[in-house]
């Protein structure tokens, strides 16, 4: 699943995922009273429901979201959602010289990992130099690691028992944000990274799947996995290693286990919640008035954090590329999706006040950029990003220029092609199936047939990051406050470049893979902004990929819903925030007594 943008410094205290979500993923957190009746009172619990079983127990392989990594792991370093500061994690602080070039790390006394062997720098040193520097590992985290234009890694060595150096070639900018992704065991991987498959290839790229035993899986977070059943549930312990303590030296976390239930349907956990048994759940448009009314009696409260991080968008597939001797994308519609006065028309023929009125019942803003609306670097429409207001004439005439005409109202092109495409999403979420709905409804009336089909998620995510065999799609992107951790989406050899995807490792070659002017152009200033430390030039450079995006159109963004939650009353502590939810700041979160 290669649509999860993967921050994990920002997920591990902002509960944000990487790294795919739709306008409103609705990752809700439930609670069914007859799971753990007799053993759960006993302990304080929070109890969250995924919609779909975890991929993988192995981080740097993992492309999906939810997934369990941010609560089982840390970094050296986290993100507070609300200040935005960098914050001390496994590391106590750090260094970084007066070149820009270096940062020591000074790890804290005593970390331990959960099956209480020390964690030492020389896990830091292994997680970094063996996996995610490793190219025989193939991890996105490495996309945000790569430097300037040379597309270099930095280098990582060990100082003394208790720091570690991180060097870079050049000036970069996210450096230190880059330094959060979570530290991993060494005594139990590293011989599974030296040990080499038939094929050469590390044994590690098979362990640690969703079958291993839970008590193998040995983590440094505030919790471990304690169980998993298939189809039915996750659950999670208190680290009894866990390294936070309060001011009065109690070990933290409160809550001693965390469930998330595998529920496939929101529906079924509204309902849950409304009969009183739930902890909390993810308040989409369609809930919000209904739950509004029933905040007192039932003693929740709804959260909204203003508009997400997330992104919601319609992107084509612009790869002219061949695989064994066929192309991808029918030419005739390879055509028409990399003609940018063809893409244009779409995002003119789109009416997304009435999706916002209608499927988000007025709880959203429309979207115009990929840099969340929370980010220093935004670009607004008032600074002069190019929007595209629902006018049906303008598309029309875009169209007509592009050399396509009109046959009894039907939309061909200039060698007489009636103009169809598919376009696909994940079923299975009522939002995403409404907002397609009325995007074929739109764009029947410029005279486009669209076929829309919501597939299962495993097909639907196969199709647009392996096979590559789509046209459309309908889907987003989760981001944070530093664009640079998107750089994957804007490289276009990046693992997360969806519009125009390069084979990545294991995958079959591709002949005739092109990259447009415009998509180096972008992914050259997202080098350029790594590299400046002036604020205001960063602020600049940003400013400019966002206009290009929005002239070219390698997305058609849609609409950005309100962060919405409703949580029962008994937590506290709860600071609630559009980048982190409600429980980004889960170890200082207590349950008290109804």
């Amino acid at each position: 699943m290669k649509f999860f943008r993967k921050i994990f410094l920002a997920i591990k205290h902002l509960w944000l995922p990487i790294i795919f979500t739709s306008a409103i993923a609705l990752t809700v957190t439930a609670c069914n009273p007859a799971n753990f009746k007799s053993s759960a009172a006993q302990v304080p619990q929070l109890v969250s429901s995924i919609l779909s079983d975890p991929k993988t127990f192995n981080y740097p392989l993992s492309q999906e979201f939810p997934n369990v990594f941010p609560l089982i792991y840390e970094g050296l370093i986290t993100q507070n959602p609300i200040t935005a500061k960098v914050e001390p994690a496994l590391a106590e602080s750090w260094q970084i010289s007066d070149d820009k070039l270096k940062i020591v790390f000074t790890l804290r006394e005593g970390l331990k990992w959960s099956d209480g062997q020390p964690l030492t720098v020389d896990d830091v040193v292994f997680t970094y130099n063996d996996i995610y520097l490793n190219e025989a590992i193939p991890t996105d985290v490495r996309d945000a690691l790569r430097i300037g234009e040379s597309r270099k890694l930095p280098t990582v060595r060990k100082v003394d028992e208790r720091r570690v150096e991180f060097s870079v070639p050049e000036p970069f900018r996210p450096f230190l944000l880059s330094t959060g992704s979570p530290i991993l065991p060494a005594h139990i991987l590293q011989q599974w990274v030296k040990t080499k498959d038939q094929n050469g290839s590390p044994i590690f790229l098979t362990k640690w799947g969703v079958d291993t035993p839970p008590n193998e899986i040995i983590v440094n977070g505030p919790y471990k996995i304690e169980r998993y059943d298939t189809s039915q549930r996750v659950v999670f312990r208190r680290n009894p290693y866990y390294w936070r303590k309060d001011a009065q030296g109690n070990s933290q976390p409160y809550i001693e286990r965390v469930i998330w239930q595998i529920v496939e349907s929101t529906d079924t956990s509204l309902l849950q919640f409304r009969s009183g048994g739930l902890d909390t759940v993810g308040v989409s448009p369609d809930y919000f008035s209904l739950l509004k009314v029933q905040e007192k009696q039932g003693n929740f409260t709804i959260y909204n954090g203003g508009p997400t991080s997330s992104t919601s968008f319609v992107w084509f597939n612009l790869n002219k590329g061949k695989r064994d001797g066929k192309p991808l994308v029918d030419p005739v519609k390879s055509r028409w999706f990399n003609n940018v006065q063809f893409r244009q028309a779409i995002a003119y023929a789109i009416d997304r006040q009435t999706m916002i009125n209608n499927t988000f019942r007025g709880l959203g803003v429309p979207q115009d950029s990929p840099i969340s609306v929370q980010s220093p670097y935004y670009l607004s429409p008032k600074e002069g990003l190019k929007v595209y207001d629902y006018n049906q004439q303008k598309a029309k005439k875009l169209l007509l220029k592009a050399g396509f005409k009109y046959n009894n109202n039907q939309l061909v092109d200039d060698q007489g092609n009636r103009v169809r495409f598919s376009l696909l999403t994940n079923a299975g979420n009522k939002i995403r199936e409404a907002m397609g709905s009325q995007i074929k409804q739109d764009l029947s009336k410029i005279g486009i047939q669209v076929d829309f089909t919501p597939l299962a998620w495993n097909t639907f995510t196969d199709k647009t990051s392996n096979s590559l065999d789509w046209e459309a799609s309908l889907m987003g992107l989760t981001g944070g406050l530093e664009p640079n951790d998107g750089a994957n989406v804007w490289a276009p050899e990046g693992g997360l470049h969806m519009f125009n995807q390069k084979p990545q490792a294991g995958q079959k070659p591709i002949q005739g893979w092109e990259v447009a002017p415009w998509e180096a152009e972008i992914a050259n200033l997202y080098i350029q902004a790594a590299r400046e430390l002036d604020e205001a030039k960063v602020k600049a450079i940003y400013a400019e990929t966002q206009r290009i995006t929005q002239e070219n159109l390698p997305f058609i963004y849609l609409v950005n819903p309100y962060s919405m939650s409703a949580v029962r009353n008994r937590f506290e502590g709860i600071k609630f925030s559009a980048l982190g939810g409600a429980f980004w700041n889960i170890e200082q979160i207590k349950v008290t007594e109804d």
